[in-house]
Formats: structure tokens, sequence, C-alpha cells
């Protein structure tokens, strides 16, 4: 199961990510998404668990769970669909005259 892990402390990397979570169960990957930019991180990752049963136990305890002062939001993650979200309109150029 992929595991959305939200609100993580900007110091928080994958190591840390990893050990927080396998106390769980195993974990397969984790990961913290980085800002290309910056090179700093944008406070999420995603942890990824096989027994799904260990997942969920994990979801249930770390959902509200605070880490260095901030308390996180964990969610089973949502499958990317590849669609954009919608803005209401048409994609179209708008030209100035």
């Amino acid at each position: 199961m992929n595991i959305y892990v939200g609100n993580l402390p900007y110091t928080v990397r994958e190591e840390e990510l990893r050990q927080i979570f396998g106390s769980y169960g195993t974990v397969d990957s984790a990961t913290v998404i980085i800002d290309k930019l910056s090179g700093r991180s944008r406070g999420f990752g995603f942890v990824e668990m096989n027994d799904d049963s260990d997942a969920q136990s994990a979801i249930d305890a770390m959902n509200g769970s605070e880490v260095n002062g901030r308390a996180l939001v964990v969610n089973q993650a949502r499958a990317e669909n590849g669609q954009r979200p919608s803005g209401g309109g048409r994609d179209r150029e708008f030209r100035r005259y």
C-alpha cells in the first residue's frame, strides 16, 4: 500500500521516515518530496508498505501524531489518474490585440 505522509517537518529525511514507519512493519520505500529549485523538502512524502494490514496499522497510529512539533497527516495515497484538475473552462490561449 502506498501511504501519503503530509505536514512533515522540513528536517525529516527519507531514512528517518523509514524508521518512523518501520516500527509498524516492513517499509519497501520511503520518499520525501524535494523542491527542485531550492533543494528543500516540500513537507510531504510517501511510504510504501507491502503488507496492507501493517500499512493500515501505521496509518491509524501515525495520523495526527506529532513529529518534531508537527501533527502528521497520514492516509492511503490516491492513485494518479493522469487528468488535470478542471479550471471551469476550456483550455484556450488568450491573446491581446
